[in-house]
């Protein structure tokens, strides 16, 4: 998720963990590792664009790694706050501020390698990186408790929260399941046989589905909206496999592959070739040339050819989230 919802997060989970102890600077320590795990996103500055891709939400989310960052991290706190929390509440607040974190990213379409090293990356895909619902319940009771001096008030508000914000997560389970039986009815009815499917919900709401299909020569994409009253059209886009024989022993190739999990399709305009990461959906749904909100462009660098990711405009987005308004009031 995003790191203001985290940083909610972690407030709310150190309040519960601590609160009593630490009153209002559960909102620091909180804030501080509610987000310590992205700083991923940082080291990537450094790094050419598809390493930085593959060692996001990799270590730095592993629950291993936070078996032995929370006592050292608890110790600190202890020390820096004496008289005030002792080394194993400041250890349990450390650790479980860092595990909810990785948990809510699981309910994203990109996912966490929680059991690093291990290369599978667990991802529910029912809710967007992005969802002002879920990040305003917790909000509205971090006024409460910000306003509150009595710590077992305040304790209880930090619970509504989370239960709040935790009941959202679970709605998005469910109506995922929901979207999932529609695409599957649909493509049942047009006798369309496919290997996988995966379904995940468009920017900021719950409404709005996107589902990709993998079939023997093409990847049907295709959305479905709750208010929709027509049937649930699939588009075809050409696998391409004849592209990748021009990219045959790329290394950033197979990073790109490893990284979309199997979900792309190479494409080549004005004789440049582009890998599209096809789980994020469409920019734009050009038939001729459709355009994908990640998608990179191999350049050729000293007889080599390296992926760079295309840049995206804010013409894109304001366009990317007009379509998804339009779209989600139904067809």
């Amino acid at each position: 998720m995003d790191s203001f919802t985290q940083i909610a997060l972690g407030i709310a989970v150190a309040e519960v963990c601590a609160g009593k102890k630490l009153k209002n600077k559960t909102f620091l320590y909180g804030a501080v590792l509610g987000t310590l795990p992205d700083l991923d996103v940082v080291i990537g500055l450094f790094l050419n664009p598809v390493d930085a891709i593959l060692i996001h939400r990799g270590i730095s989310h592993s629950l291993f790694l936070f078996l032995f960052l929370s006592p050292f991290l608890g110790w600190i706190i202890s020390k820096i706050e004496k008289d005030k929390i002792a080394f194993l509440q400041s250890t349990y607040m450390v650790f479980w501020c860092l595990l909810t974190h990785v948990l809510l990213d699981m309910f994203t379409s990109w996912g966490t390698q929680i059991l690093w090293p291990l290369e599978h990356r667990f991802a529910f895909k029912t809710i967007f990186v992005i969802d002002p619902l879920y990040t305003v319940s917790l909000l509205i009771f971090l006024v409460l408790i910000w306003k509150t001096k009595d710590t077992i008030l305040r304790k209880k508000h930090a619970i509504r929260g989370l239960a709040i914000s935790s009941s959202y997560l679970l709605l998005s389970c469910v109506l995922k399941v929901f979207a999932l039986s529609q695409f599957e009815n649909a493509l049942a009815k047009q006798n369309i046989s496919f290997r996988e499917i995966i379904v995940k919900p468009t920017a900021f709401n719950l409404i709005l589905w996107n589902a990709n299909v993998s079939t023997a020569q093409n990847y049907l994409l295709a959305d479905y909206s709750l208010f929709d009253t027509k049937p649930i059209v699939f588009k075809a886009y050409s696998k391409n496999k004849i592209l990748e024989y021009k990219l045959k022993g790329n290394l950033d190739f197979k990073k790109l592959k490893i990284a979309s999990e199997g979900w792309y399709i190479i494409s080549e305009t004005e004789n440049k070739l582009y890998f599209n990461d096809l789980r994020f959906g469409l920019l734009t749904d050009d038939a001729k040339n459709p355009q994908f909100v990640f998608s990179y462009q191999f350049v050729k660098k000293k007889e080599l050819l390296i992926a760079t990711e295309v840049p995206k405009s804010k013409r894109d987005g304001k366009q990317l989230l007009k379509k998804i308004y339009t779209r989600l009031k139904g067809n």
